[in-house]
């Protein structure tokens, strides 16, 4: 037989590797959207990549570093499948064999989710089945000698459509499973103790810091979910077990129907480099975690209280830490949690950066020790204690702003959750370091605002700032990564006067 056209050959590839994720996420749709093999690939993907390359995609592309891993991921994928079509001109098996592969790979990316149960596996199989039958199809149809190219378009014409249709299908189905409306059913939470009211000057947003409180949606996020897990309120629980006198569940309503007490704290991922975004504050609406793990009693010699998402991420805390001032967060500035940051509910203790401290979607926690259990982050590398870091940014200038030479005032945050920041000070160019003033302190869990005027002459020059926290601690001039447990380093910022 002689063999189908190259176009042909490659179109083949590409338009069965289009059928195969449009059938995974059209099954997947009903089940759970993390069953598309598409995404349960993409999953596996973040938790194989290595810390350093993780830690460089977060640093490089932020919050759009999921968007990025997709990306690539979709331009292999239609590279291999054309190179597989190609390889296929004259007998199927190279493309059977890739698309089996795909297929493999698929089953096991679902399979070994921690939040996918058996049924999962339908929507892999789906795309196996699609990916064959669709190849075969296309082939075939290149081979007729009777107008050939006219009966391989309209067979590709129709895989297309027919692939729009099952990948929108798919998220027509996984979109009722949205909690959206679950969310707006909630109303407005309302704490019985509220936290105290932040003073006009606890920043200086009018000179160009942050508003002291980070509105929701500009408040970071960084996690592992590739979709953001859709969890409603109604469907949720809460399961404390382990090294407890008694078992105990909670629904949303057993949570939300005690006294709810609002605080006042400041956040910070671990992956935030010096001078970074990812810090925020908010105004959290919930209950102490002291009370619920009280009534579940906490026996001797727990270490950890290990949170487990519903996605299947899990965390490590200090169990002191957790009960000195951990809460369990229905609510952030006003409203119930935004999905995106955990809700129904999510940890928040203060202090302790991210990974260690702040789980989102929370539905299981375990007292146990830190023999017994490793979290995410630790299986990779990242320290078992997080203490935040005293540290210190530069909001304004901006990097390489050119400014008017004279008077120049400069200014940022400073945070060194639950010590508090006692001083900053701001240094031009290797001058004398300098006292800034400091805004009101709301809380030592949060973050302060500064600000100074200093003489800069016309040129190219440098501010630096370093903190003091109110232990006596200065943070240290020594530079280092974020890996394993938190960057350090003094902010600078390089601009020019004229």
């Amino acid at each position: 037989m002689a063999p189908i056209s190259r176009p042909a050959a490659a179109l083949s590839g590409v338009l069965a590797l289009l059928a195969a994720l449009a059938a995974g996420h059209l099954v997947a749709g009903p089940i759970s959207v993390n069953a598309s093999p598409y995404l349960a690939v993409g999953n596996s993907a973040i938790d194989l990549t290595p810390v350093e390359l993780k830690d460089f995609a977060v640093r490089t592309f932020g919050t759009h570093d999921k968007l990025v891993l997709l990306s690539g991921m979709a331009l292999v994928l239609l590279l291999v499948s054309a190179l597989a079509g190609l390889a296929s001109r004259r007998r199927p098996w190279p493309g059977l064999a890739v698309i089996a592969a795909f297929g493999l790979v698929g089953l096991v990316a679902v399979y070994t989710r921690p939040d996918l149960d058996a049924v999962a596996l339908l929507a892999p199989l789906a795309s196996l089945v699609a990916g064959v039958a669709t190849f075969l199809l296309l082939r075939r149809r290149a081979h007729r000698e009777d107008a050939s190219r006219r009966s391989f378009l309209l067979a590709g014409l129709g895989v297309l459509a027919g692939s729009a249709v099952a990948g929108v299908g798919g998220q027509l189905l996984g979109s009722t499973r949205d909690a959206s409306a679950s969310r707006a059913a909630v109303g407005r939470l309302v704490p019985a103790r509220t936290a105290p009211a932040i003073p006009a000057d606890a920043d200086f947003a009018k000179l160009g810091t942050p508003p002291f409180l980070t509105p929701n949606r500009d408040f970071y996020r960084v996690d592992t979910a590739l979709t953001v897990p859709q969890v409603r309120a109604e469907d949720w629980s809460l399961r404390i077990h382990g090294m407890v006198e008694r078992e105990k569940r909670y629904s949303y309503d057993d949570i939300r129907n005690r006294p709810l007490v609002e605080r006042t704290i400041t956040m910070t991922c671990v992956s935030n480099e010096v001078g970074g975004p990812y810090v925020s504050t908010a105004d959290f609406v919930g209950i102490e975690l002291a009370d619920l793990l009280g009534e579940a009693g906490v026996r001797p010699g727990a270490e950890q209280l290990f949170s487990s998402s519903v996605d299947g991420w899990t965390s490590g805390t200090p169990v002191a830490a957790a009960l000195e001032r951990g809460m369990l967060a229905l609510g952030m500035n006003g409203e119930p949690l935004p999905l995106e940051h955990g809700f129904p509910a999510r940890l928040v203790v203060p202090g302790l950066y991210g990974y260690v401290s702040a789980t989102k979607w929370v539905t299981d926690l375990e007292l146990t020790t830190w023999q017994a259990r490793q979290a995410y982050w630790l299986k990779r590398g990242w320290a078992e204690q997080a203490p935040i870091k005293t540290e210190s940014r530069i909001d304004f200038p901006r990097g390489f702003a050119s400014v008017p030479a004279g008077i120049v005032r400069c200014g940022g945050i400073a945070w060194a959750q639950h010590r508090g920041i006692a001083k900053v000070e701001v240094r031009l160019d290797n001058g004398p370091w300098q006292p800034a003033n400091l805004s009101t302190q709301v809380n030592v869990d949060t973050w302060r605002m500064w600000w100074a005027e200093l003489p800069v002459p016309a040129g190219t020059h440098q501010i630096s700032c370093r903190a003091t926290d109110q232990s006596g601690y200065t943070q240290t001039s020594d530079r280092a990564g974020t890996v394993p447990d938190g960057a350090t380093g003094w902010h600078t910022v390089t601009f020019s006067a004229k």
